[in-house]
């Protein structure tokens, strides 16, 4: 076969005459354009390096500095107060061309000037920092708002859940936290503070997400949808050489950060930080811990196809693969009749059951030999491609496509996806994606502003022939796709068969219920005068407490990016203020008036949690740290013991849209993609996701689990559509649309 050839430098055959050494060109033609790749990558990163250390300067505001300081001095004109000639006295003395009285005033000048230089950099980059640390700008034009310790925020936001026994001895708990155990933690967090970038995110990763043992398939990765009301070709491999083209474009745009950062509000930079390990990057399980291996350099993709591994090469040589030949190489693994080897058919299984016995099954089977070199070929890949053999996407005359699409990205059937790998690109036989996806490296919003620049430069950039074929034309010169081997004894495939079992049990008891409402969007809930996701987050309140009769702890996701390395804070929907507003509506007995004036205040109420989130000012990441440091000291809390055991019965995420502009949605309303979802955080609660998708249409994803008695999804996604109606119908938007 051509590819083992090409793997190695050189052979050497023994002989009567000596050893016969003979290389391999292409080998080693391969070797050299690696190292050019490499190096042209560290001279890039050396040059954005230098002009990260100088920004806002640049190399041009150096030169006009040096031309100014020359010029004046020209002109007789001393701008310097005498500092240029004090530095031509100090110069060391020398002789040759180069040390003429003329070039000793030209190096003194310059020598002013870069100083003049460096300090102005100085000075406008505290300047920059100063304004970039001031959060005000969000309260600002929505009024002042007061500010809690975080012990007595979080009594405030469990009042609606507590009586008044429960809430006293919370109180109480509360109180002798923040008077006895809580100065000495907070110490240490300060310390921390002090030493690290964030105090949170490293801490939040490795407790949160890579110390988990359960499952990460259905309990933390997560998916994201396709364009699902267009449709642009239904040829599987076409549609997936477009798209795989558009990432790796995208990766090169990142290793040489040229991305710009998302602005909130359009004015204040994010930070870029967990985008860094997007690509190359695999969850590695441990018996106790997990860790992220992320890759520099990464040239090829794994491919799953009918119970089959691939290794696909991205490059010829130097040269990025064009998306027809992407398309050719998809298309010979589609075209293969080949059949699995014994064991790998359902081997991915093991990433989606439970952590320790897939570390165990790593250690022991994976370790050495040809199972080792091809478990290598997909940790070490770019990302992972999973070719389905059935279709999915959503027919709006069939509303439960849309949860079978959603059911399937998910989880599959819990042996097709590697759900260790930060993504999985995900194709339908026709021709529609997704995305899942591994929570512990990024949070959703990193992930979706990738997605938003594949699916338009699949669409508006790279397009397809008349036959849906993508452009150009085929390489029939390429070397096929690479078979993966493996030698899987029994003991092996029985570790597989079993956490394929555990997989199976957990992803046939999530329900999931995926729907668009279409009677109104973003643009109508603007004429209530309140923000679209507070709007949503007051209905999902009003159709909890219809669907169970009773309020609950509830987490909504808020991004702190706004920091370096932030990640997310939690904003407590459920308020006083929300609950008061849902007792009202429930009553059936206030006012118009009335109901309007409560919704306002649950309101504003969460706009201003949301926004103090936003800026550090939230309750629960903190907590959870004085938590760490409290488990690191051997300090017994009742208070935080409670607070971190409480359970999230409605957990909800809205999903970021139109991060960067690949294309004007006016112009081209249907192309939506449709967000993505999550499963339950609790066995006994809704995990609900939703995205406000422009101005007329919301799309949501709600899960829950078979196996509780209390919760149907498709019954709380009824009371939500519900919710959103009467809501609409108080401040009557719907008939003034009309």
């Amino acid at each position: 076969m051509a590819e083992a050839h090409q793997a190695v430098a050189f052979q050497f055959t023994v002989t009567p005459d000596g050893v016969d050494f003979r290389l391999s060109r292409e080998a080693l033609k391969h070797i050299y354009v690696s190292g050019i790749n490499s190096w042209k990558k560290r001279l890039i990163r050396i040059k954005n390096g230098i002009l990260r250390g100088v920004y806002p300067g640049s190399p041009t505001s150096w030169l006009v500095v040096v031309l100014t300081t020359v010029g004046s001095s020209y002109c007789n004109l001393d701008i310097s107060k005498g500092l240029v000639c004090y530095i031509q006295r100090h110069l060391p003395q020398g002789y040759g061309p180069y040390h003429t009285p003329q070039t000793r005033a030209l190096v003194s000048m310059a020598v002013f000037s870069t100083g003049v230089w460096m300090t102005g950099i100085f000075f406008f980059r505290q300047t920059l920092k100063l304004l970039l640390s001031y959060h005000g700008w969000m309260f600002e034009m929505h009024g002042k708002t007061s500010r809690f310790t975080r012990a007595w925020a979080y009594l405030e936001s469990v009042r609606p859940l507590l009586d008044d026994k429960q809430y006293h001895r919370m109180e109480t708990l509360a109180q002798e936290f923040q008077d006895k155990t809580a100065p000495r933690l907070q110490k240490y967090l300060v310390l921390k503070s002090w030493w690290a970038t964030n105090y949170v995110s490293d801490w939040w990763e490795e407790y949160i997400y890579l110390r988990g043992r359960t499952p990460i398939m259905v309990n933390s990765n997560y998916y994201v949808m396709d364009f699902v009301l267009v449709r642009n070709t239904d040829v599987q491999a076409a549609r997936l050489g477009n798209v795989v083209h558009a990432m790796i474009t995208y990766r090169r745009k990142l290793d040489r950060e040229d991305i710009k950062p998302v602005m909130a509000l359009g004015i204040v930079p994010m930070c870029s930080y967990q985008m860094e390990r997007m690509f190359n990057t695999t969850r590695i399980p441990g018996k106790e811990t997990d860790v992220l291996q992320h890759l520099a350099e990464s040239r090829h993709v794994a491919v799953y196809h009918r119970g089959r591994f691939f290794k696909v090469w991205l490059y010829d040589g130097s040269r990025l693969l064009r998306p027809r030949e992407l398309e050719l190489q998809f298309q010979r693994i589609l075209d293969d009749p080949s059949p699995a080897q014994p064991g790998e058919e359902k081997l991915a299984a093991l990433t989606a059951g439970g952590r320790v016995e897939w570390a165990q099954a790593r250690q022991t089977f994976f370790s050495s030999g040809k199972n080792r070199a091809a478990l290598d070929a997909i940790e070490r890949a770019a990302f992972f491609v999973a070719l389905d053999e059935e279709s999915h996407g959503y027919d709006p005359g069939n509303e439960a496509s849309l949860s079978l699409y959603g059911k399937a990205l998910l989880h599959g059937n819990c042996y097709n996806r590697w759900f260790d790998k930060s993504f999985t690109l995900i194709s339908f036989k026709n021709g529609h994606l997704g995305l899942n996806t591994e929570h512990s490296w990024a949070d959703a919003p990193i992930i979706g502003h990738l997605w938003e620049f594949v699916l338009g430069t699949d669409v508006f950039h790279l397009g397809y022939t008349e036959t849906g074929h993508c452009l150009g034309e085929p390489n029939p010169m390429l070397p096929p796709p690479q078979r993966l081997q493996w030698d899987i004894p029994e003991r092996c495939q029985a570790a597989i068969e079993s956490s394929y079992q555990v997989a199976k049990a957990l992803a046939d008891d999530v329900e999931l219920y995926c729907f668009q409402f279409m009677p109104f969007g973003k643009g109508l809930i603007k004429k209530c005068r309140t923000s679209p996701d507070a709007f949503v987050q007051i209905a999902l309140q009003l159709a909890h407490f219809r669907d169970r009769g009773k309020f609950c702890l509830t987490y909504e996701a808020s991004m702190t990016r706004l920091f370096r390395e932030g990640r997310t804070e939690t904003v407590r929907s459920c308020t006083n203020e929300s609950t008061a507003f849902v007792r009202a509506m429930v009553q059936g007995s206030h006012t118009r008036a009335d109901l309007q004036k409560l919704f306002r205040k649950a309101s504003e109420k969460h706009q201003s949690m949301y926004r103090l989130a936003m800026t550090g000012a939230g309750i629960d990441r903190h907590l959870f740290c004085l938590y760490v440091v409290s488990k690191y000291l051997g300090v017994s809390s009742p208070f935080l013991a409670e607070v971190l055991s409480e359970p999230w019965r409605l957990s909800t995420s809205q999903t970021a849209q139109f991060q960067i502009c690949m294309f004007d949605p006016n112009k081209y309303p249907n192309h939506l993609a449709a967000g993505g979802g999550f499963g339950p955080v609790a066995d006994d609660g809704y995990g609900v996701s939703y995205m406000i998708a422009g101005e007329n249409t919301i799309f949501f994803h709600i899960s829950s689990k078979f196996s509780s008695s209390e919760t149907n999804a498709q019954r709380f996604g009824n009371h939500i559509r519900q919710a959103l109606l009467d809501i609409a119908d108080l401040f009557q938007v719907l008939k003034a649309d009309s």
